[in-house]
């Protein structure tokens, strides 16, 4: 029987054999994702539909792939043609992985059914990329006794 998820790897310490199916070419239940090493990241692209069960199988990989990473990892979810909240427990679960280890978990690209969830929940902004830090140009003044 074959595994309802497929995966491909190319950052390093990620070893499967490939799949290149787009979302459209996926059967219903199915996911694909590739994982390709960009300096200190890798980027993750995940294709189909993410739900309970694609989720869990994805969970391991996707941790190994964090693990990979020096800075964290950048999603292209893009070609994801169903996402329910199940799905979205597990980006937000890789999420709070990644910020344990002092990475962050980037949505660089995102199709209707994720960019939907994430602004009903209002969390966008969890998923973007670090805003650099910038001092107040006001110089701090001690407040009157």
């Amino acid at each position: 029987m074959q595994h309802p998820s497929h995966q491909t790897r190319t950052a390093p310490g990620l070893h499967c054999p490939p799949a290149h199916a787009a979302a459209k070419d996926l059967p219903p239940g199915r996911t694909a994702t590739t994982y390709t090493t960009s300096g200190d990241r890798v980027r993750v692209t995940v294709r189909g539909e993410l739900d309970l069960v694609t989720g869990n199988r994805l969970q391991g990989p996707l941790g190994e792939a964090l693990a990979a990473s020096a800075d964290g990892l950048d999603l292209d979810l893009s070609e994801l043609a169903f996402c329910d909240c199940a799905g979205l427990t597990v980006l937000l679960e890789l999420r709070l992985r990644a910020l344990s280890r002092g990475k962050t978990v980037v949505i660089q690209r995102s199709s209707p059914a994720v960019d939907r969830l994430l602004r009903l929940l209002g969390a966008q902004d969890l998923f973007s990329p670090p805003q650099p830090h910038r001092p107040d140009p006001r110089p701090l003044t001690p407040a009157p006794a």
